[in-house]
């Protein structure tokens, strides 16, 4: 896929700016919005969950911003990833390029939202009297883990809504489930570990508490958190890559 995606990075880097485009187009904010999105969702739910959650979880507001920045991350990614080989049919279906390489720049679309957000998710903290220490930089970990488990997820649903277009909607419900059972806004603390051991069989929890255990603890999290957020990485990876090299050909005739 890599080396594909070297041989068309001209096309690739277009395609890039084309969806980042689309996004903000004939909107008066622009890409002010990949950051006021997250910024609105962050405040509702602090003005709505505060008084039920926030007076036993110290830095609230950080630890709500800590799944909401990657709850958002991963439900643009993999929402936008859906649709990117029907929406790019006339392509690809008139030249041969590699199919992948539309879904990988909605992603690095995505990415750069998540980017812009990361930067205020920082001031945040700093606002929010948060600490840094060394332990700040292992945040690169999750990010690259989330990078590349909605690739994967991406690789999957753009398939599968080729030839189920019920997929899209399904995926809506899932991932409204998905979000209240990430706990982002509440603790698992209060729960048996048994329940805890469960809550860890979602990546996208999985992720959320990564960084709140580097940014509000202040330190690496444990070896087999780490195990668990690559092996999802790499797990949606070769499923996704998998499904799309049996598919590819078939892609054309359900376009």
């Amino acid at each position: 896929m890599l080396t594909r995606l070297k041989e068309h990075s001209f096309l690739f880097s277009e395609l890039v700016k084309r969806d980042f485009k689309k996004k903000y187009k004939r909107t008066y904010l622009g890409m002010l919005w990949s950051v006021l999105s997250p910024l609105l969702t962050l405040l509702v739910m602090r003005l709505v969950f505060t008084q039920f959650f926030g007076r036993t979880v110290e830095h609230y507001t950080t630890f709500l911003f800590c799944g909401n920045i990657v709850f958002s991350y991963f439900n643009e990614a993999t929402n936008s990833g859906m649709s990117t080989l029907l929406s790019n049919s006339h392509i690809f279906t008139k030249v041969n390029v590699p199919k992948h390489l539309f879904l990988f720049s909605r992603n690095t679309s995505s990415l750069i939202n998540f980017g812009l957000t990361f930067v205020v998710f920082l001031i945040f903290c700093i606002i929010d009297g948060v600490t840094f220490s060394a332990a700040t930089f292992a945040l690169i970990i999750p990010i690259i883990c989330l990078v590349l488990f909605n690739l994967g997820v991406g690789l999957i649903l753009s398939a599968l809504f080729v030839f189920f277009r019920d997929v899209q909607y399904l995926w809506s419900v899932f991932t409204m489930l998905l979000m209240y059972v990430s706990a982002i806004f509440y603790s698992i603390d209060g729960y048996s570990p048994t329940v805890q051991m469960i809550f860890h069989l979602n990546p996208v929890f999985v992720y959320i508490r990564y960084f709140r255990i580097v940014v509000l603890e202040g330190r690496i999290p444990s070896l087999e958190l780490n195990l668990l957020a690559v092996g999802y990485a790499l797990l949606a990876m070769l499923v996704g890559a998998l499904i799309y090299k049996k598919c590819n050909h078939k892609f054309l005739y359900y376009v």
